[in-house]
């Protein structure tokens, strides 16, 4: 009988002992189970909270991009007036340089018979060589204004180029995660 109650003995302190191992066990197992549930809740709120303040991010950084290729397009535009109008004072330069030749021409052969007629011609050989004046001062000055309107396009476009670039960085880091 002794060994019977010894045995009860061992028995019971091994029912006890795996019961309290057991509970020691479902205690630290819903504890690491809590701490990873806890830890993948801060990483989705962390991740959340990046992903909100991103969609503002991009939409200023389009509207930027948008405002931009607006101002390179004005000035796109107004280089081309002024390189039309370049055109057409150049073609009015020429016009009057052939006349101006013209005239000069007509006041070597006129004869000093028709002093009238050679005076009338060197009135209008002074007209069209002021008016030629007038048109190349326009032409320098319409050079001038051409050059600076591309370099201000070229610095304009310059400027959309690095906020595109800004965007595609974005793109790039929302696809990553």
């Amino acid at each position: 009988m002794l060994m019977r109650i010894r045995a009860l003995l061992v028995l019971a302190v091994c029912v006890a002992g795996a019961s309290s191992f057991a509970d020691a066990r479902q205690a630290t197992a819903p504890a690491s189970v809590l701490d990873a549930l806890l830890a993948e809740v801060r990483s989705l709120r962390v991740a959340m909270e990046q992903m909100a303040s991103a969609g503002p991010r991009v939409q200023l950084a389009l509207g930027r991009l948008q405002l931009q290729e607006q101002r390179v397009n004005t000035l796109v535009r107004r280089l081309e007036s002024i390189r039309a109008q370049i055109t057409e004072m150049e073609r009015m330069r020429d016009t009057l340089l052939q006349r101006n030749q013209q005239f000069d021409a007509a006041v070597r052969d006129e004869t000093s018979s028709d002093e009238r007629r050679r005076k009338d011609f060197e009135q209008a050989a002074v007209q069209h060589k002021r008016e030629l004046a007038r048109v190349v001062a326009d032409l320098q000055r319409l050079n001038t204004e051409e050059a600076s309107a591309a370099a201000e396009a070229a610095t304009e476009q310059g400027r959309w180029t690095e906020i595109n670039q800004r965007l595609e960085e974005l793109e790039r880091a929302l696809t990553r995660r």
